[in-house]
């Protein structure tokens, strides 16, 4: 498995996002999930305080007592946990990482993200708040998640010479949502940033498995309600057209996503979610076609005219 830097931290170019654990799948089956990243050479675990309700982070810290030196976890804040749990105040900042490494049972993070802007706050005094987690080996490198262009510069701007600053940004981006090309991908260049793509397979639209004018499989992520914005019908049109294209290829959907995401040069590590090994697995593997000009040109033709 190749590994690509955040920081200071060497993470795989394929990354497990736990945002299923504790919500779609319990404590024993996150184990087997874990277990079978580890295996494949995946050590990059994206989680969040809001995910499962705060049980993602619980069962991947059970999961990984023993073995936490295989792994590189990055979890998140500022989301609202609940009413008095939310935000990117100072005070909270350093709560917030407080009750994260006691859930996951580790003495550090090692990528802090806050998970999106707090308009209530200025980004110098969050800044300032992480700063002081990574001076106290609380966190090893902080990043950002649901940034702009404008407010990765803005951050830049406030920090301070010699303290931490964001390393990383978090965004949705994948064959079917290419904002971030437009101004955040520069931004990364510009900055020196590393991204790291979240939704990589539009929620499961790009695994192959859905079948126009068929339901989604009861099992599946986009079975749920709130998935029903990746599958409009031009969305549905132009994964069946690439779909298509990787077929003529000897290829999969799952690998035209994953690898044509790893190869843009300002991404580090494709995460993308499992609920099952042979999941894992799959993802795992999928990073391993290398495109052609010829490829991507014909992908973005594919992606416009759909």
């Amino acid at each position: 498995m190749e590994h690509r830097s955040i920081g200071s931290l060497r993470v795989s170019v394929a990354g497990l996002g736990c945002n299923n654990f504790g919500m779609r799948i319990d404590a024993a089956a996150t184990e087997r999930v874990v277990s079978a990243a580890l295996d494949a050479g995946i050590n990059f675990f994206d989680t969040a305080d809001i995910y499962g309700e705060t049980r993602s982070e619980e069962f991947l810290g059970r999961t990984l007592a023993g073995r936490r030196h295989r792994a590189i976890v990055a979890t998140k804040f500022g989301m609202a946990v609940d009413e008095q749990r939310k935000g990117a105040r100072p005070e909270y900042v350093r709560q917030a990482c407080d009750d994260s490494l006691r859930r996951l049972g580790t003495d550090h993070i090692d990528l802090y993200q806050l998970h999106q802007p707090d308009p209530e706050v200025p980004i110098a005094d969050t800044l300032g708040a992480m700063d002081g987690l990574v001076k106290a080996g609380k966190v090893r490198e902080i990043g950002c998640s649901n940034f702009s262009a404008e407010q990765l510069d803005e951050a830049a701007r406030a920090s301070k010479p010699g303290a931490a600053r964001f390393v990383s940004v978090q965004n949705e981006y994948s064959l079917l949502h290419r904002e971030p090309e437009r101004s955040v991908l520069p931004a990364c260049e510009r900055l020196g940033l590393a991204f790291l793509p979240f939704f990589p397979l539009a929620s499961g639209l790009l695994t192959g498995k859905y079948q126009p004018g068929k339901p989604a499989p009861a099992d599946s992520r986009l079975s749920l309600s709130w998935t029903s914005r990746f599958t409009t019908d031009k969305n549905v049109q132009v994964a069946e057209a690439l779909k298509a294209f990787a077929t003529a290829r000897h290829h999969t959907l799952l690998e035209l996503a994953f690898s044509w995401l790893a190869s843009r040069p300002q991404v580090v590590s494709v995460i993308a979610g499992a609920t099952s090994p042979e999941q894992v697995m799959a993802n795992a593997a999928a990073v391993n076609w290398s495109l052609t000009k010829e490829d991507f040109a014909e992908i973005d033709r594919l992606v416009v005219s759909g």
